[in-house]
């Protein structure tokens, strides 16, 4: 028994793989602004048969965007800019091979306004929330970008969306809308 059991350790040790991991995008319901926690699912295996843990486009983007923020509260605008310009390529990238998926789409909206293009950031918004009217993180951006560009009727509107969410956004925009809050974004 000893024998057929060490037998069976040294075949599962030598024999390798032939799959690689999974190619497609998972796409999940953001509940906070911060949060896009889909996978940007385009690692695959290398040419030497092992695995690659790199991370996806969409994953580079996220962790430059939070690198981004932080700069920006130390009033490090430069190297905020940046980081959002490099997310935004990332960001692209990601939604140009997996394409339609609302986070994707809330970060590209939120990196384009970050970089000043709210017209762009506006479309890309309103693309996610035509996959995805509740999503927590665009409803939120997209309000703060209609009161950034005088349109507090709009930024309402996603107030409105938000309002049983029972969520941080809810009273982050709500803040924003009244003005007893800048937006922090």
């Amino acid at each position: 028994m000893k024998n057929l059991l060490l037998a069976i350790l040294l075949i599962l040790t030598f024999i390798q793989p032939s799959f690689s991991a999974g190619s497609e995008e998972e796409s999940s319901s953001s509940t906070s602004s911060d949060s896009g926690t889909s996978s940007g699912g385009d690692s695959s295996a290398s040419k030497s048969g092992e695995y690659s843990t790199s991370k996806t486009d969409y994953e580079k983007a996220v962790k430059l965007i939070k690198k981004a923020k932080k700069y920006e509260i130390k009033g490090k605008t430069e190297k905020a800019e940046k980081r959002f310009k490099k997310a935004l390529k990332y960001l692209l990238k990601s939604n140009k091979k997996f394409p339609n998926k609302a986070d994707t789409l809330n970060y590209l909206g939120f990196t384009t306004r970050k970089l000043g293009d709210f017209e762009t950031g506006e479309k890309y918004y309103l693309e996610g929330l035509a996959i995805e009217p509740n999503h927590i993180g665009i409803n939120e951006y997209l309000g703060e970008l209609y009161v950034a560009t005088r349109r507090i009727n709009l930024a309402k509107e996603r107030l409105d969306i938000l309002k049983n969410c029972n969520c941080e956004e809810y009273q982050q925009l709500k803040e924003v809308i009244e003005g007893t809050k800048k937006s922090k974004y």
